[in-house]
């Protein structure tokens, strides 16, 4: 499918890793294992630390579609330690999720609880950055991993968040794909609301369920086969869910035989649950009744079914639910087999494993949101919201933690020339762009490691940290050079704009050392001095300054 490593593309490895991700996303190994074997030439080739998670992310979903448990152990381990050299970022996020969702599958619920969490903080963080197909992928795959570990409730606002996101983007089958999920995952839940009591919620949950497939449908897409007879299985659970279980039967058998013709092995399991939950819903009414036994015989495939496919939270359904059906026909024996094979599987343990990890996933959630918080009143408190740069507290934290006389550091105070001039003949909105683009061009043409802070109004302070005199003056004289040599143009303004610039040096070992402020005086008033003296200048100890402006 790709070419090799010379003409190796970044769109190739985005082509291969597309197409996996869909391939995961279907009921069909052999289709998800023809598709790797397509891309490990590209994955193979790529020295990327993000597509080297890839490579081992994938290469552990092959493994467990292989039944080689090691393999899989040993491909997460080699993803995870390839994202420790990743930024954090949406993709990284999408990477977590997807190795969370091999994790649960593989039946490690506490590893793939800890990628889930960290999954879920990292795709909050990238949310700043803006939509993208990877934050979007990443809500998905977070969500079902989440859906696998009981987290309903956290799985349905992980695929509200990610159609959000897929609303804002221009692909129309990302979009129906997350109705599509959005819609299983609120009848889900109705479902798991519906056996506590919650009778309402439940049917508001329902409710929501059939709107999202409605929307999903109204899109103008057409899904495959098989995402279109999942979607009339799940509408017709949600109108089940909604109280109208007579009406939603003939759908559901229809969609039940399709499956059962065309579709694979889980969706086959599914179905089978589905119209198992429905008909147990049916045998409860006056006008049902005579149902219990196929949907006893159903819940029987369906456990088959989801053993075969690997999805333990739905096998373990389908046993708690056939020994809840199996006692409520009177065959306490049978009920017995069910409910101990249940036990077996699971326990009091895991099921408060699930509620503690539930737990720490919303408190390190709000966590970072404090966190976040923190930072935004930190960055209003330091930053100068006009230029970008520190503002003068921010300078003057800098300052007091410098050892003055003890290494060499030098201060250069910078001020725009005639800038009242600006404002007065044009307006404040050109004032403001000009201290931005000074701000800009001190910034870009400072040396590596000095700080450029706005001190107040249209001054400017340079911090040079280990830098000589002579070295200040070469270094704060082309920042006058570049503020000169710009071009002002556009802003239509009286005359050119230049900067006048004051430099203090205290040198290493001095005999009285001084402090920040003294220093910063002493730059200020050689600031005064080159304003005295033309303009557009440098000036240092001693008037000696730096190549002035003819």
């Amino acid at each position: 499918m790709t070419p090799g490593s010379e003409r190796l593309t970044e769109g190739d490895l985005d082509d291969a890793l597309w197409g996996l991700l869909s391939a995961s996303d279907r009921d069909d190994p052999a289709a998800f294992a023809a598709e790797h074997d397509r891309a490990a030439e590209a994955l193979d080739a790529a020295t990327d630390p993000r597509w080297i998670a890839w490579r081992h992310a994938l290469a552990a979903r092959r493994a467990l579609a292989d039944g080689d448990r090691e393999a899989v152990a040993a491909g997460v381990s080699a993803a995870r330690d390839a994202l420790g050299r990743c930024l954090p970022c949406a993709q990284t996020a999408l990477t977590l999720a997807y190795l969370a969702v091999v994790e649960v599958a593989a039946d490690h619920v506490d590893a793939a609880m800890v990628l889930a969490i960290d999954a879920g903080l990292l795709a909050e963080t990238a949310a700043a950055d803006g939509p993208s197909r990877a934050l979007h992928q990443a809500h998905l795959w977070l969500s079902l991993a989440l859906a696998a570990l009981d987290l309903e409730e956290l799985a349905v606002a992980q695929a509200l968040q990610g159609s959000r996101v897929a609303d804002e983007l221009p692909g129309v089958a990302d979009r129906w794909r997350l109705l599509q999920l959005c819609a299983q995952q609120h009848a889900e839940l109705a479902q798991t609301l519906h056996r506590r009591g919650q009778i309402e919620r439940a049917r508001e949950l329902a409710g929501t369920a059939v709107d999202l497939a409605e929307a999903a449908r109204a899109l103008d897409w057409e899904a495959g086969p098989a995402d279109q007879d999942l979607l009339d299985v799940v509408q017709a659970w949600a109108v089940a869910g909604c109280g109208e279980v007579e009406d939603a039967i003939g759908p559901m058998r229809r969609a039940h035989k399709r499956v059962h013709r065309d579709g694979g092995t889980w969706l086959r399991g599914y179905a089978d649950l589905v119209l198992a939950r429905l008909l147990t819903r049916l045998a409860r009414t006056r006008s049902g009744g005579g149902h219990d036994a196929e949907a006893t015989d159903l819940l029987v495939d369906a456990a088959g079914a989801f053993a075969a496919a690997g999805d333990r939270r739905r096998y373990r359904q389908c046993l708690l639910e056939l020994g809840q059906g199996t006692a409520a026909m009177g065959r306490p024996a049978e009920a017995l087999h069910w409910l101990e094979a249940y036990r077996a599987d699971t326990g009091r343990a895991h099921a408060r494993g699930r509620e503690l990890w539930a737990e720490m996933f919303v408190r390190r959630s709000r966590l970072r949101e404090a966190e976040r918080q923190t930072a935004h009143l930190r960055r209003v408190a330091l930053e100068d919201p006009l230029t970008g740069l520190g503002n003068r507290r921010s300078a003057e934290r800098r300052l007091g933690g410098m050892r003055v006389g003890v290494e060499p550091v030098s201060l250069a105070v910078v001020d725009i020339d005639r800038f009242k001039a600006v404002n007065d003949d044009t307006s404040h909105s050109h004032g403001d762009e000009v201290l931005r683009r000074v701000a800009e061009l001190l910034r870009e043409h400072s040396r590596t490691g000095d700080e450029v802070y706005r001190w107040a109004g249209d001054e400017f302070l340079v911090v040079l940290p280990t830098a000589t005199e002579a070295q200040a003056l070469t270094a704060v004289d082309r920042l006058r050079a570049a503020v000169a040599g710009a071009d002002w143009g556009d802003l239509q303004l009286p005359e050119p704009v230049t900067v006048s610039i004051g430099v203090a040096t205290a040198p290493a070992a001095a005999d009285e050392p001084l402090g920040w402020r003294s220093l910063f005086d002493t730059a200020d008033l050689h600031l005064f001095t080159a304003k005295r003296g033309g303009r557009n200048r440098v000036r240092a100890h001693g008037g000696r300054a730096g190549d002035d402006a003819p």
